[in-house]
């Protein structure tokens, strides 16, 4: 028997299937590879989402530099093919190069099971050195490329205009792709740091063992000095982390208004030295960085019960792994590789599921490497309750919690918080396809018939506490969640209470499905 193979080319990534909750949006800072086309289906794309040649297309440049340009990834091949990751210079008038850090989380979301990002280059890379005052000077300008929202005496935020596309910049790019689940910035911390010091000129490489070899006409390479180790990973000290702190609440801000139902994923920056946490107790370091981070409060509740903080995982310690070797100190920060665990724990798993206990078997240190301590009080066990922490157990190193900052312990599961998402955004698109519907008894009661068998579904996967699904969930839609005010200006609401596994109480979420579009506003019960 004759048998042939067929090579046929591959679909172009296109818009990904809506319920997928794995997809990670990168935004920061990476050159463009020197030469590289612009491959036919990313082209396509582009040209279909109207980025070119269309009514908010950018110019040919820009699109060919992918500046500001929202780009579709599915493989670290395909991103590096296309970016420069591996060129960011040492310093102003140096030949040395390093890895971008925003080429680096790239790298690890998909070593640790990510399929598919969206990559938005706001930039080339600055030098990892510059001249004593550079950074600070320059500080609000490039963080304005990440979150153009943000805003500090003397500099005023970039405004944003939903319905101009061709303006948009850095994360306002996210309100346009209702595909993305998280949000990373792996340029903040960096963007914050204080000034590095140059690494020192004299270095005596460390002598090999003495072997014999033939003799040859050519001289032996020289030892690899490793000069990447001398360089210093960035350090935040207190001016450093309160600037951190209010980009990371003009980026919050700017979701919760916008793209509510997209979680931020950030990296901790590392304190310069001990004291510059605040912590009186050199023995604790973890309390004094606890008190540095962006933290959401019971009374920072927003009336209507949302917390923003809601929408925050925090990340910490930095990383060594197998692939950090080309990064200053050789350690990475670890949103990055955080990411990649959501978005394989998404699909294999359940992105309702914690990725607490997952080990890391490419991770070797952890820097600094958190305190161990016994019972709930030690400084390690307080700071896994707000912060996803990396440790080192008997096993080798794997992910103690999964957290996010919110102050409401409702909120706190952060699989709580993604089940959450993804309920909103099969709303989402329910009221996207029937915004022209008339608002009625036939609307609402189809509208109760799709979320009641989205939360059957997730009831028969374990993400809902209850013995029946009557005890698991409840979904209202009729006349009793919509006042005459709502129905004459087309306004459809449904309330939706559940129990999920991980939550302490039972949430309640008002699905608000209005003509200007859909929205979610959330309010933790008590059960």
């Amino acid at each position: 028997m004759l048998s042939c193979l067929r090579f046929e080319s591959a679909k172009p990534a296109g818009a990904a299937a809506p319920e997928r909750t794995d997809i990670a949006a990168f935004i920061g800072f990476v050159g463009r590879r020197p030469g590289a086309a612009l491959p036919a289906p990313i082209a396509r794309t582009l040209t279909e989402a109207g980025w070119l040649n269309g009514p908010w297309g950018r110019e040919p440049g820009a699109v060919e530099a992918l500046d500001n340009v929202p780009v579709v990834v599915e493989s670290w091949d395909t991103f590096a093919a296309l970016f420069a990751w591996e060129r960011r210079p040492f310093g102003t008038g140096t030949s040395g190069h390093c890895t971008t850090y925003l080429g680096a989380a790239v790298r690890s979301f998909f070593a640790q099971g990510g399929r598919r990002a969206v990559i938005v280059r706001v930039g080339d890379p600055y030098p990892v050195t510059e001249t004593p005052g550079d950074r600070t000077d320059q500080r609000a300008a490039r963080l304005q490329r990440l979150v153009p929202v943000y805003a500090e005496p003397g500099v005023s935020a970039v405004p944003f205009d939903r319905m101009d596309p061709g303006t948009w910049r850095g994360i306002h790019h996210l309100y346009g792709l209702p595909e993305v689940n998280h949000l990373c910035l792996p340029d903040l911390p960096d963007l914050c740091a204080a000034e590095r010091p140059l690494p020192p000129l004299a270095f005596t490489p460390v002598p090999g063992p003495e072997v014999f070899v033939e003799c040859s006409d050519e001289d032996p390479l020289p030892r690899d000095d490793s000069a990447l180790r001398r360089l210093w990973a960035p350090r935040c000290d207190t001016e450093g982390f309160a600037v951190w702190r209010n980009g990371i609440a003009a980026a919050l801000d700017f979701l919760h208004h916008f793209c509510p139902d997209v979680l931020l994923l950030a990296g901790v920056p590392r304190p310069l030295e001990t004291g510059t946490t605040g912590s009186a107790d050199a023995e604790e370091p973890e309390l004094g960085l606890l008190r540095q981070m962006p933290l959401g409060t019971t009374a920072a509740v927003q009336p209507e019960g949302r917390d923003r903080h809601a929408r925050l995982q925090l990340v910490w310690p930095w990383l060594a792994t197998r692939r950090s070797r080309d990064l200053p100190e050789q350690i990475e920060p670890p949103d990055g590789v955080f990411a990649g665990l959501l978005a394989a724990n998404a699909l294999t798993r359940g992105t309702f599921r914690s990725v607490g206990g997952r080990p890391l078997t490419d991770t070797f240190a952890l820097q600094p490497e958190p305190s161990t301590g016994l019972g709930p009080d030690s400084p390690s066990e307080r700071l896994a309750e707000r912060v996803c922490l990396f440790v080192r157990e008997a096993d080798g190193i794997q992910l103690r919690s999964d957290v996010t900052a919110s102050g409401e312990m409702d909120w706190r599961a952060g699989g709580t918080c993604r089940l959450m998402n993804a309920v909103a955004r099969a709303a989402r698109r329910f009221g996207e396809a029937h915004l022209f519907e008339t608002n009625g008894p036939a609307l609402w009661t189809h509208l109760k018939r799709s979320l009641d068998g989205l939360l059957l579904a997730f009831w028969d996967e374990g993400a809902l506490n209850g013995a029946t699904p009557a005890e698991a969930f409840t979904v209202r839609c009729d006349r009793s969640t919509m006042s005459q005010n709502d129905l004459d200006n087309g306004r459809l609401k449904a309330e939706i209470s559940l129990h999920p596994a991980a939550a302490i109480g039972t949430i309640t979420v008002v699905l608000d499905l209005a003509a200007t579009g859909p929205s979610a506003d959330r309010i933790p019960e008590v059960a």
